[in-house]
């Protein structure tokens, strides 16, 4: 615009006309006018032959200036660079100290925004950026969107924040845009692994940030990635390339594409309520689609063509099974040869024999696999919550008296030495309460049994069923006080006797009628 004006500028001077006409005109300041045509004067070119230039030549013919690289001070300057550069990584080290030193040795040098400008240019000059180039189906480009969508838990009235995960094929600049719980490792899976469904086949390179959920350690060359995640890429196909710390443009496509999601996603939905995360993805895939398919500016097609014509076939097959999360602990198998999985708060049998052993256990949403010195020794069936999944073949002798234990083992057991014994057992086991209480109590009165006169254990057991006493202490206490020897008639007056006892702090009638 400002190269035509000057042209404009030029033809109308040479038709005579005068400098406040020409700013009316034009719509320019007078003083303007006024300046180009003191440069029309001063130069040695006649008006045709400025005219005849192309306008970056007319430009740099009439306002050509005095470039501050072409002064001898700046190639002193120029030459100190290099130092600059060096002190800058130094720690407590400013661009003003730097200037400071500078003007103490060159008096007559650059002030310190001319300092600080030449020097920025110069550095941005030896870092030239470069052009990317994508091929068809060899990366995908996943992070997750600084900005959180939210829904309200009809029940509680609560508001829930949801992290949503995008994902860009920069060849095509196909998206694919997912609410989900959070950006932990289980949540960034699912979503990535939904995004690979959606496009029907897995790239030959998943670029992501530096999310905990897929690096454990950051480097430059060699990041660690975390296990789960090295697991997710064998099972699908692909390599995983961590972009560098605080380098943005290593993934400036999907950096990109969550700016265009926040203006073509975010925004239509801006005055929505939504009440669960299932409405939230909803709305997503239906607004995503629409930016897919919608016809990209100076190009005949849309993000969604150009995906299904070129990238779509040169994606690999999706595995016939989905992937399930694996989870690694190492646990000691303790003294009744089961590992103890605090995350379920289950226990779980191992061969007796590794008893006091180290186990390398791998488990998923369904098993739970167990091995020691790399050798496999047991698969269970996951259970979440307290208690013990065993399998009877772990066990030694001494285990599986334990593990055979139940109402009718220990009724049988007792019907061998008696029959009241059985039937108070019986008795026991009809209460309602907890089976490793009633086990105990029945091993206790086992072991009564053997140490005491079977004439007095049969009437001890007949006088606890007559009298309801089904606990150890209570059995015990009848055999050691005898109580098991009183007949009717003896119970009776040993009542009146206890009734009649006066106790010598208790109030009498006559207290209470004063």
């Amino acid at each position: 615009m400002l190269r035509n004006i000057q042209k404009q500028v030029l033809r109308l001077h040479a038709q005579g006309i005068s400098n406040r006409k020409i700013a009316g005109d034009l719509g320019l300041y007078k003083g303007t006018v006024n300046t180009y045509v003191r440069k029309i004067k001063e130069h040695e070119y006649s008006i045709e032959e400025l005219l005849a230039l192309d306008e970056p030549v007319l430009e740099s013919k009439l306002f050509a200036g005095n470039p501050a690289y072409k002064q001898d001070r700046f190639e002193e300057f120029k030459g100190m660079i290099s130092y600059w550069e060096e002190e800058l990584k130094k720690p407590h080290v400013t661009r003003y100290l730097l200037w400071e030193e500078y003007r103490e040795s060159h008096p007559d040098g650059y002030g310190y925004s001319q300092f600080c400008f030449h020097l920025g240019q110069i550095i941005k000059a030896r870092k030239p950026g470069s052009i990317l180039q994508h091929h068809a189906g060899e990366k995908l480009f996943v992070d997750f969107a600084g900005d959180t969508v939210s829904y309200i838990n009809r029940e509680s009235g609560e508001v829930i924040q949801t992290q949503v995960f995008v994902a860009c094929l920069p060849y095509s600049d196909y998206a694919f845009v997912m609410a989900v719980p959070s950006q932990s490792t289980d949540d960034f899976l699912y979503a990535l692994s939904c995004c690979l469904k959606h496009l029907g086949g897995s790239p030959k390179i998943v670029v992501t940030d530096n999310l905990k959920a897929s690096v454990i350690k950051t480097d430059r060359y060699e990041p660690e990635l975390n296990r789960v995640m090295d697991d997710f890429a064998n099972h699908y196909g692909f390599a995983v390339l961590p972009a560098r710390v605080r380098k943005p443009q290593d993934k400036a496509s999907v950096e990109n594409e969550v700016k265009i999601v926040y203006r073509r996603v975010y925004a239509k939905l801006r005055h929505h309520t939504f009440f669960s995360l299932e409405e939230i993805n909803r709305a997503l895939a239906d607004k995503t689609r629409e930016h897919n398919q919608t016809r990209q500016q100076q190009k005949g097609y849309c993000r969604e063509e150009k995906f299904l014509a070129e990238e779509k076939p040169l994606l690999k097959a999706l595995p016939e099974k989905d992937f399930e999360i694996k989870y690694y602990a190492k646990l000691r198998v303790a003294q009744n040869n089961c590992i103890y999985l605090a995350r379920d708060k289950h226990y779980y049998s191992v061969p007796y024999p590794h008893i006091g052993e180290e186990a390398d256990v791998i488990y998923t949403r369904s098993l739970v696999r167990i091995y020691i010195r790399g050798v496999y020794v047991a698969t269970h069936l996951r259970t979440i919550g307290f208690g013990y999944t065993v399998v009877k073949a772990h066990m030694g002798s001494g285990h599986n008296f334990y593990h055979d234990r139940s109402p009718e083992f220990y009724i049988r057991q007792a019907g061998k030495h008696s029959e009241l014994l059985a039937e108070l057992f019986a008795v026991i086991f009809e209460r309602a309460e907890i089976p490793e209480v009633q086990y105990k109590r029945c091993d206790g009165l086992l072991s009564l049994q053997r140490k005491t006169d079977p004439v007095i254990f049969e009437r001890v057991c007949r006088y606890a069923l007559d009298n309801d006493i089904l606990t150890y202490q209570s059995i015990k206490r009848v055999m050691d006080t005898k109580a098991y020897m009183l007949n009717g008639e003896e119970e009776k007056q040993q009542g009146k006797k206890n009734r009649n006892i006066q106790h010598i702090n208790i109030r009498g009638k006559k207290y209470y009628e004063e």
